[in-house]
């Protein structure tokens, strides 16, 4: 049986068009679907009753079963849902005073592995599917609509991937999810509003500028090739040359004119003065290691340490000193202000449940990260 949460609105008219029906009918189901959160084809009272009953036998609007549910004292909330055969993938709604952010996973687990991040130590175990991605914010959205009292004001204006997984190693079901989230019968979400967030994946950057181009943002995490390749595997095989070339190309088709990096605040791994200097020039093209200028904003996110890590947080202090270094030299410059911490909701800490099938505990387990001299003395035993 089809779920019609799988498809887009092309999708949807092509699977409607194969029994007869017209575009607007087409409309009509996407917007029972995404704007009033239907799931029962027997209430979309303006669908003709002969397409109803087709539907029921036919097709569903089936999303994700929740596993568990949790607010955090500053208003965020994480939901874990069951992605069957033991997996689980966690979705977080960040609430602000003018908008809500929607935090939405793409695969269950991560074969990236970066060193600081609680999902890649827990390995990989599966794409998700079209209809699993756009599941997180059809339920969060019409969820939210209900806590407040069932109220049809839209309450999710922001979606970012960066929830548990690699979105560019998932691009065919991304980019279906994307448009439905963007298309005006479902979310009308505006694409500066929707941002996918990449380790690097440079040949699909340049498909996504292509196929559906949306706010990017790239886990940048150091300022040069060694040591981006120690906390970013991925960068041995997309070196910071060939990336940040692609991220002067998706400019040309970008919502927004600069490209974000975020930079995860490593206590003596990648915090020093020197580390900051080396970043201005590397976003500058004026690096050993780069030769291209990227137009960016660069955004300071305090490391949420995990046991299996064996990394610490920068400073506040440290954290401001190389913030000041980034602003000084004219870099639009934020520090991620830490949500929903209490309920390891928070950047870097998204888990789930995942059914490993890279060996990912066991490989990560061994490796640490080259610690500054004076922080390593500091930390030792």
């Amino acid at each position: 049986m089809d779920n019609l949460l799988d498809l887009d609105l092309d999708g949807l008219v092509e699977r409607l068009g194969r029994v007869g029906e017209k575009r607007f009918r087409a409309v009509q189901l996407f917007r029972w679907m995404h704007q009033r959160g239907e799931a029962d084809f027997e209430r979309m009272s303006d669908l003709a009753k002969g397409l109803r009953e087709r539907l029921r036998g036919e097709a569903c609007v089936s999303g994700l079963s929740v596993v568990s549910e949790h607010t955090s004292a500053d208003g965020t909330v994480k939901w874990l849902f069951d992605v069957g055969a033991g997996n689980a993938v966690e979705t977080v709604f960040i609430p602000e005073v003018d908008r809500g952010t929607l935090c939405v996973s793409s695969q269950a687990g991560c074969a990236v592995g970066c060193h600081f991040c609680s999902t890649g130590h827990q390995g990989f175990s599966r794409n998700l599917g079209t209809g699993e991605i756009v599941a997180q914010l059809w339920h969060a959205e019409h969820a939210l609509r209900a806590r407040h009292g069932g109220v049809t004001e839209r309450q999710i204006d922001n979606v970012v991937m960066m929830g548990m997984g690699e979105p560019l190693q998932n691009l065919a079901a991304l980019v279906p999810a994307l448009r439905v989230m963007l298309d005006d019968h479902g979310y009308g979400l505006s694409r500066r509003r929707v941002t996918v967030s990449t380790s690097g994946v440079v040949p699909m950057i340049d498909r996504l500028a292509q196929e559906c181009p949306v706010a990017l943002a790239v886990s940048l995490h150091a300022p040069d090739d060694a040591l981006r390749s120690e906390l970013v595997p991925l960068n041995r095989k997309y070196p910071l040359a060939e990336l940040m070339a692609a991220c002067a190309r998706y400019l040309a088709h970008a919502p927004r004119d600069f490209i974000t990096f975020e930079y995860c605040m490593l206590d003596g791994v990648n915090d020093s003065t020197a580390h900051a200097e080396a970043l201005v020039q590397l976003v500058r093209g004026r690096h050993r290691d780069n030769a291209t200028a990227v137009p960016c904003k660069l955004n300071l996110i305090p490391f949420n340490p995990f046991p299996a890590s064996g990394l610490r947080r920068s400073t506040p202090q440290r954290v401001q000193a190389f913030a000041r270094v980034l602003q000084e030299a004219g870099i639009v410059t934020t520090v991620r202000r830490t949500r929903g911490d209490d309920i390891d909701a928070a950047c870097g800490q998204l888990a789930g449940e995942v059914q490993d099938r890279t060996g990912a505990r066991e490989r990560l387990s061994g490796r640490r990260i080259p610690l500054l001299p004076d922080v390593a003395q500091a930390v030792a035993p």
